[in-house]
């Protein structure tokens, strides 16, 4: 999934040492969100022979049968679905917008069992004349054993029918069911979304199946590995299209409702299923490629842009993959409701509107980079994931990690002038990859429990870091096509690669290398000591109290490859095997040494303090001679290195001397994502302040670039850096930048219908006019946000109306946040989190959320996986005692009511609060004494 593939849980692998015309290194990074699903109980309707999911026969409690435990039964193997669904766009006479249902699907018996099995979420049956929710009837001249009875766990969402006598062995049958369910909107399975166009309201019926909401659709077997074959019929009405799956095969009018049959689909997992019902109109280009989303944005150019880039990026999949495009169709489609920034069903991906479309008088280079590199990554599943998909969700990488690497070059293919895989998608190496990693938050290993599994999905913000691409044996996904793996099978492929090619050398097995990687938590940090030439290396934890409690069967022992230079001059590779080692050509004590070159490597690097302070001196005399990624590098595990106690903050802190002599964006991105933290826990003013010499002359830099900011900079990662130029000025009151950003704002205020602010600064430009004005500019952003026909846009004003400094306001914009007619469901975390990175905002927010604890529950207690972002988002500047009473106190009163959503998260936020209070009382001091001296 794409970007609002939202991060919480970072999870990932490496693999090192492939050699030349093979892999250096890939990383890749899986998210982990837990879903709580819905637990309404629909009442039963008078007049109707509709019966309640709520179950007439379930176990009080737990128990070994089968239909207590959360993954199905090997008894079965469904082999092709019939599935007529007629969603209705307008509400009932009760107010509900519901849909209707019949579906058939085919069974095979491969075990002997008088049990089926299915999973059904928040269906209502209609039962058959022997008063049962299901009816069984024989294939292929088999008889069918008669049901003796049908109930609900809803614990586990299965439908269980018990029959008289066992089902035979090779046998197939056929389980035909009726259903109705309600269309509601809380973006996921089958639910629906709604505009305004020209002032009518209009209603879009879609879905959103991964991981484990195709049951809410229609009663299937709702495992990845449960492959099928979907035959699929739509009912909507007149004046709507019809999308899914497979191409459209004939629509009938009758007038009253349209009725679209669609082509079998290839084999597939329920969770890739999609369809979409609206009056959307699309952008084509053969062969069969269609971008479909709102009339308005469609015919005002917003999609012109994805569907210019779709068939190269397909043609250089298939060639990477050396694969034929699987489908016969790609329909690609913006939903102006979505709770993830995409999802890769299999022939109609679905977006988010930012996602997919792009305006050039109003995007930015980020929106512009942020849509094809999401194309790309969705249309990469379309093989890596689809074609071939992991057989259970702890295998999740298999998807995402591949998807996200793949997705980097083809955006690199599609655009080519922006250099995106050697420097844009490198640094975002420390903004995912290598976060910093407690012991709760590096599990690398996906073992979670099924119960997890069923509750909850992973998928992906991930960010994945290679130097070779030509890797992957064709012979994986032809091998595997159409059916289910383990990271084991991709294991085996690559060590096929390895035999094969007699110039690669590698010091022990793919398995032994790999394993390393992902059956452990987190990753390693390497120290060098100079003054010895010895390397060690040891479990990385930014909190070095944390208590590893899950052993490793390697002893937190990784297969490390060196890449290092000395002085300027490339060295190699070298790999560290063991705890510690010795290596001659690493000792010196008149060389700098620096290691991890271009950041190839999944560890962080420590030196002995010589070392460090050679490095410091280089940086100093002339910071060109160290590569610039290595210069991002060096301020990042600095910083992380002294969170976890390593080396001293000083240390840390003097990084970013050199920083007013630096133009490049990487090292000063680094710089300030990492200060970041110190603007947390420190008053801002105290961090500010030292920060103004360092900012102005980068500041002053690009107002001579661009002509005092009358032109874009001509070099596109300086496009980047004026961004962090202007918004750091702002920050630590550099002359000017106030006035500059305030003037460009009442410019748009006087003439509304002409919006002149650069697009890479606009969201500077917002927050910082919105923070220095009142009431008047805010609600010119509020207009300007509600009027906003392009997403992108409108999220950079959802941005910008947090900023304000006054307190009313952003109390009125919270509660704005939980009137679903001013901010969408799917925007209404990030807003929220938005105010509370607000100084005056935090406070405000954390009684918001606590007095609306049970609104906010109960309007999302489908599961959207934004619930981890907001209570981290709300608290991370959390670092005194009294702060850590409340969180504690709020755990608490959570747990005395029935709504126990986000436990998982407050946990955590109790752990992270407990560090940031012993990190104050450890470090403000030092850290005070040096912003000091810098100051003076």
């Amino acid at each position: 999934m794409g970007k609002g593939f939202y991060i919480s849980k970072p999870l990932g692998f490496v693999l090192f040492g492939l050699g030349v015309g093979a892999v250096l290194t890939i990383f890749a990074l899986s998210v982990v969100y837990s879903q709580e699903k819905r637990k309404n109980e629909v009442n039963a309707r008078d007049g109707t022979r509709m019966v309640t999911t709520a179950a007439p026969h379930s176990t009080s409690a737990p128990s070994n049968e089968p239909w207590d435990k959360y993954r199905l039964p090997d008894t079965l193997l469904p082999e092709y679905y019939n599935v007529t669904l007629w969603p209705r766009l307008v509400p009932d006479e009760q107010g509900m917008y519901i849909f209707t249902g019949k579906s058939g699907v085919a069974l095979t018996c491969v075990k002997e069992t008088n049990l089926i099995i299915i999973h059904s979420n928040e269906l209502n049956f209609t039962l058959t004349s022997e008063m049962h929710h299901a009816k069984l009837t024989g294939l292929g001249g088999t008889s069918a054993p008669v049901i003796l009875k049908t109930w609900f766990q809803i614990q586990t969402q299965f439908m269980v029918i018990l029959l008289k006598e066992k089902l035979q062995v090779g046998k197939s049958y056929w389980l035909y069911m009726e259903f109705r369910g309600e269309l509601s909107d809380d973006l996921g399975g089958f639910y629906r979304s709604q505009y305004t166009e020209n002032g009518v309201k209009k209603v879009v019926a879609t879905t959103q199946m991964q991981p484990t909401d195709a049951r809410n659709a229609f009663p299937c077997f709702d495992e990845p590995s449960m492959k099928s074959v979907f035959h699929l019929t739509l009912l909507h009405p007149p004046g709507t299209v019809a999308l899914a799956n497979g191409t459209e095969n004939v629509t009938i009018d009758d007038q009253e409702v349209l009725q679209t049959r669609f082509e079998p689909t290839e084999k597939m997992s329920t969770y890739l299923l999609a369809f979409v019902i609206s009056e959307f109109t699309n952008l084509r280009s053969p062969p069969e490629i269609r971008i479909w989303g709102r009339r308005e944005a469609i015919e005002s150019g917003q999609g012109d842009y994805a569907l210019s880039v779709t068939f190269p990026i397909l043609k250089y999949l298939e060639n990477y993959y050396n694969t034929t495009y699987p489908l016969s169709k790609s329909d690609q489609v913006a939903l102006p409701d979505f709770a993830a920034g995409a999802m890769e069903n299999w022939g109609l991906v679905t977006y988010r509107e930012q996602s997919l479309f792009y305006d050039p008088k109003v995007s930015s280079n980020e929106d512009k980079e942020w849509v094809v590199t999401v194309i790309t990554h969705e249309l990469a599943h379309m093989w890596f994931g689809n074609l071939v998909t992991m057989r259970w969700w702890n295998d999740l990488w298999l998807n995402e990690g591949f998807a996200s690497y793949v997705s980097y070059l083809g955006a690199d293919y599609a655009e080519p002038t922006w250099n995106i895989v050697s420097n844009i998608y490198i640094f975002k190496y420390y903004e995912y990859i290598l976060p910093p990693a407690s012991c709760q938050g590096a599990q690398n290993e996906l073992s979670f429990s099924p119960e997890e599994r069923s509750d909850g999905a992973a998928t992906g913000s991930e960010g994945v870091w290679c130097r070779r691409s030509c890797f992957l044996s064709p012979n994986y996904l032809h091998e595997y096509a159409y059916s289910n793996t383990v990271y084991t099978d991709l294991w085996k492929k690559l060590q096929e690669v390895v035999d094969a090619d007699s110039s690669i050398q590698l010091p022990a097995s793919i398995n032994e290398i790999m394993n390393r990687w992902i059956l452990q938590m987190g990753f390693p940090v390497v120290t060098i000591d100079t003054r010895k030439g010895s390397i060690s290396q040891q479990h990385f934890l930014i909190h070095p109290d944390a208590v590893v409690d899950k052993p490793s069967g390697y002893n937190y022992e990784w297969f490390v490859p060196i890449t290092w230079m000395k002085s300027g001059s490339n060295m190699g590779q070298h790999w560290l095997l063991t705890k510690t080692a010795s290596y001659e050509p690493m000792k010196t004590d008149t060389d700098w040494l620096l290691a991890n070159l271009n950041v190839a490597g999944y560890y962080r690097v420590n030196y002995d303090p010589q070392n460090w302070e050679r490095l410091l001196t280089q940086l100093t005399a002339d910071h060109r001679v160290i590569p610039v990624l290595n210069r991002g590098q060096i301020i990042d595990d600095a910083f992380n290195l002294a969170r976890a106690q390593i080396i001293n903050i000083t240390l840390a802190l003097r990084t970013t001397k050199y920083l007013y002599e630096e133009k490049e964006y990487i090292p000063w991105e680094s710089a300030i994502r990492n200060l970041e933290y110190f603007f947390l826990m420190f008053d801002r003013t105290e961090v500010y302040g030292p920060l103004q010499r360092k900012v102005k002359p980068l500041f002053d830099h690009f107002k001579v670039i661009t002509s005092n900011w009358t032109r874009k900079p001509p070099r596109y990662m300086d496009q980047y850096n004026q961004i962090n130029a202007v918004s750091m000025a702002c920050k630590t009151g550099v002359k000017g930048c106030s006035e500059l950003t305030r003037m460009w704002y009442r410019q748009w205020m006087k003439n509304p219908g002409s919006n002149l602010i650069p697009p890479n600064l606009k969201i500077t430009v917002y927050c910082n006019a919105i923070a220095a004005g009142g009431v008047e500019e805010w609600d010119f952003g509020w207009q300007m946000f509600k009027n906003s026909t392009i997403a992108a846009e409108a999220e950079k004003l959802l941005y910008g109306l947090s900023c304000t400094k006054e307190p009313w306001l952003l109390n009125r914009y919270l509660e704005f946040t939980i009137e679903p007619n001013l901010v969408r469901k799917q925007d209404v975390t990030f807003a929220i989190v938005y105010i509370s990175g607000n100084v005056i905002g935090q406070p405000l927010v954390w009684d918001f959320v606590r007095a609306n604890w049970e609104h906010i529950t109960k309007d999302y207690d489908d599961g959207s996986f934004l619930f981890g972002r907001l209570i981290q988002g709300i608290t991370k500047k959390f670092s005194t005692e009294f702060d850590l009473q409340q969180l504690q106190r709020f755990k608490e009163d959570i747990a005395a009511s029935s709504f126990s959503f986000g436990t998982q998260a407050i946990e955590q936020a109790i752990e992270q609060t407990k560090a940031n209070i012993k990190w104050v009382s450890e470090n403000k001091v030092q850290v005070m004494n040096w912003l000091i001296e810098q100051s003076a």
